[in-house]
């Protein structure tokens, strides 16, 4: 059996003990018929978890008990963007046959592609067109292209239009027939070579030397260069780099014009707290990176992050003023006299602060 990839740590402390291996049988059975009390996040993680428990038994309860869950529970935790990417696809096999649950697993941005790309393999016509419509996902993954082309059930305009997005972005598989159709369409000529898209991923990571965040950065000729041959690079090729690139190639591409590109280097496993907070800092930041950003919950736990995002311009006052309230007296008072914050941020500080200086009760009388 192999090992769990997630720790019973990513669980409340009184709940560790119905996952963990050296607990008794009884408790461990207790979470795989969803008697214990956790919320449907935890829930969906225990049973996860219990997939590698040593006892056949309880794998088989937990998975019966996993399929089986009420759509309160489910409806919740299937939408939960924090869910462990493998709790998501876990699940997706378990509910294979129940569409509704398929489709939150399909629009959650946690799941992984391959499991996106095995649900493509036969969804229904609307389940196929809600998958066509992750543009970021269709090109970062060559296995869902390939299950929705191989999906009878997808309306053909579905596929057309899959098709044509694809080539257009750079990708052209010669062994699959609806990208050479799709290329005849969109370049014309039948027998006409792909058009010329520029360098591979894993050609820049070769070149560059860019696949490993250890080696040392490029020195200043090396950086326009490899910039530049970037530059060159199409669209699908720039979203397979945001993965598999090191922080020199998540720099440029979190810059590109491109919204697919730039959301894909944000949303890189491989990113870091201090790339996250340099573009929260940053305020030439595109505007769909920080709406990004202020949506993440993991991340927006981090108090100078909130600081800040309530700091720059270019993020929604909405937004701004969601985080204010949590800032620490002492900046809440520097945000009221700072000139460089939004005057929407500026003045409800100063509101803010007002209300804590005054003066409490209603005199000596009373």
């Amino acid at each position: 059996m192999p090992d769990c990839p997630l720790s019973p740590e990513v669980l409340p402390p009184n709940f560790r003990k119905h996952v963990e291996a050296t607990s008794p049988k009884a408790l461990r059975g207790m979470a795989a018929k969803g008697l214990v009390p956790m919320a449907p996040a935890q829930i969906a993680t225990a049973l996860y978890m219990l997939q590698f428990d040593a006892e056949p038994d309880i794998v088989e309860q937990a998975r019966t008990t996993a399929g089986k869950l009420p759509d309160r529970i489910l409806s919740t935790a299937l939408r939960d963007s924090e869910l462990h990417p493998q709790t998501l696809a876990f699940f997706a096999e378990v509910l294979a046959d129940k569409e509704p649950y398929l489709e939150a697993i399909c629009l959650n941005p946690t799941t992984p592609d391959e499991a996106i790309a095995q649900i493509a393999l036969g969804s229904s016509e609307k389940l196929s067109e809600i998958i066509s419509q992750n543009q970021l996902r269709l090109l970062r993954s060559e296995a869902i292209l390939r299950a929705l082309f191989n999906n009878g059930r997808a309306l053909k305009s579905t596929l057309d239009g899959v098709a044509d997005f694809a080539v257009r972005s750079g990708v052209y598989l010669q062994d699959v027939p609806a990208l050479v159709d799709a290329h005849r369409r969109v370049y014309g000529g039948a027998d006409e070579a792909p058009v010329e898209t520029g360098p591979t991923a894993d050609q820049i990571v070769a070149e560059f030397a860019v696949g490993e965040d250890a080696v040392a950065p490029l020195e200043d000729n090396r950086r326009l260069t490899f910039t530049q041959r970037i530059s060159k690079m199409s669209i699908a090729e720039k979203i397979k780099l945001a993965t598999k690139g090191n922080k020199e190639a998540r720099t440029v591409l979190l810059r590109d014009s491109n919204k697919l590109v730039s959301m894909a280097a944000i949303q890189s496993p491989r990113i870091t707290d201090g790339e996250i907070l340099a573009m929260a800092n940053n305020r030439t930041a595109p505007d769909d990176i920080l709406k990004y950003i202020s949506a993440n919950r993991d991340w927006t736990k981090n108090y100078q992050l909130k600081l800040s995002l309530v700091k720059n311009p270019k993020v929604p006052l909405p937004t701004a003023m969601r985080f204010l309230p949590l800032l620490r007296e002492p900046d809440i008072r520097e945000l009221s006299r700072d000139r460089n914050v939004p005057g929407g941020v500026k003045n409800q500080a100063r509101v803010m602060m007002v209300k804590k200086e005054k003066p409490h009760g209603g005199g000596g009388d009373h």
